[in-house]
């Protein structure tokens, strides 16, 4: 009990020492991130980060017919040759789970809202549940050049 107390106090002391203020974007002068910059925003999907062409995982078709279809944030993206770009994401096994993509694209971005769901012709199935790493190709109107990539809803 005495250990559980003394912890107590030591996280009150602790908490005191960060900044009470909402709108804390950490230090103006020297520019230093506070620890709260880095927390991600709740409810709001991931930023993906580019990686290297040899970083694929099981390649996923778009366009299959999904039941039961989500949202799934993608992890990571790559620019191909031409006009293409792979998302990474993760999802179940390739015998029972599909997905599908829309792109949206600006000057400035590529938005690429991925789906993911159980396959139609799986949806009677007993599936394994065991997370695969994919990657699904996608064709855009431009390069991706220097525009950012970035989550759908």
């Amino acid at each position: 009990m005495r250990s559980f107390a003394l912890g107590l106090l030591l996280c009150v002391a602790l908490g005191g020492c960060g900044s009470s203020d909402p709108g804390d974007v950490g230090d103006l002068e020297t520019g230093a991130a506070s620890p709260t910059d880095l927390v991600p925003v709740p409810g709001s999907p991931p930023v993906p980060h580019e990686v290297s062409a040899d970083q694929v995982g099981t390649e996923f078709t778009p366009g299959a017919s999904l039941v039961m279809a989500q949202s799934t944030p993608f992890e990571a993206w790559t620019a191909l040759p031409g006009n293409r770009i792979a998302v990474h994401f993760v999802t179940g096994t390739p015998e029972c789970y599909g997905a599908d993509a829309t792109v949206e694209e600006t000057e400035e971005t590529v938005v690429v809202t991925v789906r993911t769901g159980t396959l139609e012709s799986a949806k009677d199935k007993s599936c394994i549940m065991i997370a695969v790493y994919g990657t699904m190709e996608l064709q855009l109107a431009a390069p991706v050049g220097t525009r950012t990539v970035l989550n759908g809803t």
